[in-house]
């Protein structure tokens, strides 16, 4: 009898069955075995009872003892759970224990209530009762089989307990204890029911962690962190504010229409702005908010979708704003998927190749050197440049393979035009910011020139001043100064467009200033431009560094440049980009120095 009751127990947890599916089929179980009674299972949370199983108990009994505090005369259960031993009661009406329930007991028939506390290790989780119709205790035969379902009720409970756990640290955020990412996907599919009403998402990026990780440490970005999880979740609350990334945040915000999501995303933006004290150190929160409000028929993805799209546009044009999805908004966005798409495909098809645009002397017309330029071969083999499919430069992973594929090419002309011992200086290549960012950038360029037994001498190194100033970070820079110290060359590319400021050239390890076109392009009698360009070339050649002026093509132009003493330049004038092969015939043919008196050469 007892062993039945346990095989059939011990199969329905080792099942996974529901924990209170398997506790009512012990109680019914245990009320066929024991004629005239009927058993209860209450849980203990938080000094509180709350009804786990009593499929033989009115509905409104077990609402009664919803949330009953234990204590010495909280009834038969109440009071051993407090005690932590069991408790008879053989007269319900007149025991002092049930003097504030007996009314609740009385109509029902039941005279007598026996409960057992149930323990996981020392602590009481949960109680056993008995209730009978007549005034008595336990039989002996009653005792062993509440020992036993006492026991199962720990292995059951025990192993719910543990699955909760796991459950909660798989949909629980380490850091915040919010919802993490898994839960939202969880949670989104959830609203696929369509039966939530009006509801939107709203996306919440941090804005600049990674420069309080840097500065502070990630100690103090952790504090902070913490405390925007709990700032938003203090204003939509903790159960619709996830964590799904290391600095962002989503929050489902669910309402009768009209729902405004611009509302609830000032709510979110107001509750940062007051300074929070982060591991010694005062910081004032900021977010980007980007949101999207479901149509009636969108799916849960379209509208987070929608809701990235925004959070897009607003970290380029709004930061620490909100901007809400609009159609069409999405249109940028695609532009860089579609860019992102055709750039990974031309890898994978070896459709991305090297050009090179010479760098000439100004005063000799020799080819001293090439800039190396993406190129990308379409489907229908014409060559457009990095131009047209720079959106795809903005995602890591395409940069990297970008460089990559230029860093490998460079170094297999390079080795060819010194076999061939034609006479040149240097090649430029451009990185962007991702390529800094990636991670171990020196060992990279330093294998793939090891491994074309390419001396670093001939490499250049072009940074735009938007990646190399712009940053506000140390880690371009630290990059540069390393791989200077390795005998590499760096260029400050477009100098004059980005955060240009004459300071920098004191500060900034470069070897090469490169002015950009559109300075070049207004070297005309009485444009300021002039005057600008005469002034760097006198800075920079008192400084020791070289100067290209980029974009030359007229003759007015490259006289005025020699006038102020440049000596190096390079632009349509001598010759666009080329390929590896005219490349080649621009060494061989106009590599040689050109006698003095004579007009600098053309490509």
């Amino acid at each position: 009898m007892i062993l039945e009751l346990q095989n059939v127990i011990l199969e329905m947890i080792a099942k996974g069955q529901p924990l209170q599916g398997t506790i009512e089929r012990l109680c019914l179980h245990v009320e066929s075995i024991v004629p005239c009674t009927v058993c209860s299972v209450l849980t203990i949370e938080g000094r509180h009872l709350h009804p786990l199983a009593g499929p033989s108990l009115p509905d409104h009994y077990s609402a009664a003892l919803d949330n009953l505090k234990v204590g010495p005369f909280a009834g038969s259960c109440g009071t051993a759970a407090y005690q932590g031993t069991a408790v008879t009661v053989t007269d319900i009406e007149h025991d002092p224990r049930w003097a504030d329930f007996k009314d609740l007991a009385l109509p029902l028939g039941f005279k007598a209530c026996w409960s057992t506390p149930i323990f996981s290790g020392d602590r009481v989780i949960a109680t056993f009762a008995f209730y009978y119709r007549e005034h008595r205790g336990p039989s002996e035969l009653e005792q062993t089989i509440v020992d036993a379902c006492v026991h199962l009720c720990a292995i059951a409970m025990e192993r719910d307990e543990r699955v909760r756990e796991r459950q909660r640290l798989t949909y629980t955020d380490a850091l915040t204890s919010l919802p993490n990412r898994a839960r939202f996907n969880q949670a989104l599919l959830e609203y696929a029911s369509g039966t939530y009403g009006t509801w939107g998402i709203l996306l919440a990026d941090m804005d600049n962690l990674k420069l309080v990780n840097d500065t502070f440490g990630h100690t103090t970005g952790d504090d902070l962190i913490q405390i925007v999880a709990q700032r938003i979740a203090s204003v939509v609350t903790a159960e619709k504010t996830f964590r799904i990334g290391g600095d962002e945040f989503a929050v489902i915000v669910q309402d009768t229409p009209p729902l405004n999501l611009s509302t609830e995303a000032a709510k979110i933006l107001a509750v940062l702005k007051e300074p929070a004290r982060c591991n010694g150190h005062v910081i004032v929160p900021g977010v980007t908010i980007g949101g999207s409000l479901a149509d009636r028929g969108d799916r849960p993805d379209q509208v987070r979708q929608c809701a990235d799209v925004a959070l897009y546009h607003a970290k380029e044009r709004n930061r620490g704003q909100f901007i809400e999805y609009v159609s069409g908004l999405g249109t940028a966005f695609t532009r860089r998927f579609r860019a992102i798409r055709d750039v990974s495909l031309a890898l994978a098809e070896d459709r991305i190749d090297a050009h090179y645009q010479p760098i000439i002397r100004l005063d000799t017309g020799e080819v001293v050197g090439f800039e190396a330029l993406c190129r990308m071969t379409t489907a229908s083999g014409d060559i457009i440049a990095a131009a047209n499919f720079h959106e795809a430069t903005k995602d890591a992973h395409v940069a990297a393979d970008l460089t990559q594929r230029m860093l490998s090419r460079v170094a297999t002309d390079v080795r060819r035009w010194l076999d061939m011992g034609l006479p040149f200086q240097h090649v430029g290549i451009n990185l962007a910011a991702a390529d800094f960012h990636a991670g171990n950038l020196q060992e990279r360029l330093c294998a793939v020139f090891s491994d074309a037994g390419v001396p670093l001498k001939h490499i250049i190194l072009e940074v735009t001043e938007s990646v190399y100033l712009g940053q506000r970070d140390h880690v371009v820079a630290d990059e540069i100064k390393a791989l200077r110290a390795r005998g590499m060359r760096v260029a400050l590319d477009d100098f004059g467009t980005g955060f240009a400021s004459l300071t920098h050239l004191l500060t900034v390890p470069v070897d090469i200033v490169k002015i950009d076109k559109s300075f070049v392009e207004r070297l005309v009698p009485g444009d300021a431009a002039a005057i600008i360009v005469e002034g760097v070339m006198g800075i920079a050649n008192k400084l020791g560094l070289r100067v290209v002026a980029e974009g030359i093509e007229t003759d007015a132009q490259l006289r005025q440049l020699l006038e102020f003493g440049c000596t190096l330049g390079q632009g349509y004038l001598f010759s666009k980009a080329v390929n590896r092969d005219a490349a080649t015939s621009l060494l061989t043919r106009l590599g040689q120095q050109t006698p003095d008196g004579q007009q600098p050469l053309r490509a």
